[in-house]
């Protein structure tokens, strides 16, 4: 043995080969070390060879598992048992019945010959709409073969409903554009597509999938109406008349008084002062901005039904539009849900966007309630103290949440605050009254809540 370099050692064999150790190891070093010659050889071959064929084996097997369904799995194991059983018992019943299966097994596989050479793309709908209004997808289906295309059905997933859509056949080189009515009976966000074609036998024991177009989401918002401008009806009689408070900057001009010491000159009105022979400075009326704070109970407790939890949504949604629309200072807030198996549970509220009425019915769109959420007096007492300012606090809420429970929630906002509450019962007649200095509006559909938020006048 000869040493050639730093790390490398050069041994010479008997036979006349030479071979350089690296320290790396190899398949064939740890098959065989560093044994060289025909059954050495013949050893890794064998072992490559395994190899190979344990991987087209497990392809195979992945191909197979992903065309053959549970019932073809039962249909091909059970049917050669049960020949080799009935020629070996002599019972005629058990050759029948295995006989059956091979030929079920055979016909199947023919349904899976050949390929669909159509083309598929999908024109997703509008990325919004409300509930209950129209949204249709288009699939466009192109045919760059030089025969016509038989008709076939594709299947389109929305959401977690599978639509069968028949495609009729297309002309060589044609095109056809069906059109997918898309159910919009329920809010949230939904996933349209892949679509896939499926070729499988009548029986079931083979099935072929493939997924030819991208999937698309688009929103189904919840019911809104347009209810009375804030800055009108109800919410104004809550907040009363603007304050009259001066100052010295701002943007609505009062008077004019003498100048003080401490007033900032720029706010000097010269000609004033030249005909007066005195100082005289521009003061002003003090611009307030109220805050809108809107919360919706999203806790299980606090309705009577899901329906009830509908109208609720909807509600918040109307009012919270109608604010963002009106460039109100909006806070919305809805309670955080503790995860099925948290240790200790989450005492939080989850704020919503209040960008554009669109964000916020985005947010509302996928809101659901639950036994795990913070109930009204929780929900009401965290988004109080996560906002200052607030001049209106509107809380949305169902119908089992008793007048006691209320008050409390009332409680947590200062005196100064004025308290809607918003109370979705289908089964009795809309009204508005007060309640320990709060007010208290039921509605059994989102008409009623135009007419609750007109005022005074309409009561």
């Amino acid at each position: 043995m000869t040493t050639t370099g730093p790390g490398r050692t050069q041994s010479t064999r008997d036979h006349g080969e030479t071979t350089v150790g690296t320290g790396v190891t190899t398949a064939r070093t740890r098959i065989v070390g560093g044994r060289t010659g025909l059954s050495a050889d013949l050893v890794v071959g064998t072992v490559r060879a395994g190899t190979a064929l344990g991987r087209a084996v497990r392809r195979a097997w992945d191909a197979a598992s992903t065309v053959i369904t549970p019932l073809g799995w039962t249909v091909i194991v059970v049917a050669p048992l049960a020949l080799a059983v009935g020629y070996v018992l002599g019972w005629s019943e058990l050759i029948v019945a295995g006989t059956m299966g091979i030929a079920l097994t055979l016909v199947a596989v023919a349904y899976l010959i050949g390929r669909i050479r159509l083309r598929f793309r999908l024109v997703p709908p509008p990325v919004r709409v409300a509930v209950g209004d129209p949204a249709e997808a288009r699939l466009v289906v192109d045919n760059p073969t030089a025969r016509r295309s038989f008709g076939t059905v594709v299947d389109l997933p929305v959401g977690e409903r599978i639509l069968p859509i028949a495609v009729p056949g297309v002309p060589p080189g044609g095109r056809v554009e069906p059109t997918i009515a898309l159910p919009t009976d329920r809010r949230g966000r939904l996933t349209v597509g892949p679509v896939r074609t499926v070729r499988a036998d009548p029986v079931g024991i083979v099935r072929r999938e493939h997924q030819w177009a991208d999937a698309a989401q688009f929103i189904v918002h919840p019911a809104t109406i347009d209810v009375p401008s804030t800055s009108t009806g109800l919410i104004r009689d809550l907040e009363g008349q603007p304050t009259r408070d001066l100052t010295t900057s701002d943007l609505a001009f009062h008077a004019l008084r003498e100048y003080r010491a401490g007033d900032d000159r720029r706010h000097i009105h010269w000609k004033s002062s030249a005909k007066t022979g005195t100082f005289m400075v521009r003061q002003f009326e003090q611009t307030r901005r109220s805050t809108m704070l809107l919360v919706l109970s999203i806790a299980s407790v606090d309705f009577g039904s899901d329906a009830e939890f509908e109208l609720a949504v909807s509600a918040a949604g109307s009012l919270g539009a109608r604010a963002i629309r009106d460039a109100r200072d909006l806070s919305v807030f809805v309670s955080a849900i503790t995860p099925e198996f948290a240790k200790r549970a989450v005492v939080a509220v989850r704020p919503l966007p209040t960008l554009t009425p669109n964000r916020l019915l985005d947010e509302l769109a996928v809101v659901e309630h639950g036994p795990a959420a913070l109930g009204l007096v929780d929900a009401a007492r965290l988004a109080a103290d996560a906002v200052s300012g607030v001049s209106v606090a509107m809380l949305v809420v169902g119908s089992t949440v008793a007048p006691r429970r209320l008050r409390t929630a009332a409680a947590a906002f200062p005196a100064a605050v004025e308290v809607l509450v918003v109370q979705c019962d289908p089964t009795v007649v809309p009204g508005r009254r007060r309640l320990a200095g709060i007010t208290v509006v039921t509605i059994g559909s989102l008409g009623d809540l135009r007419r609750a938020m007109r005022g005074a006048d309409d009561a």
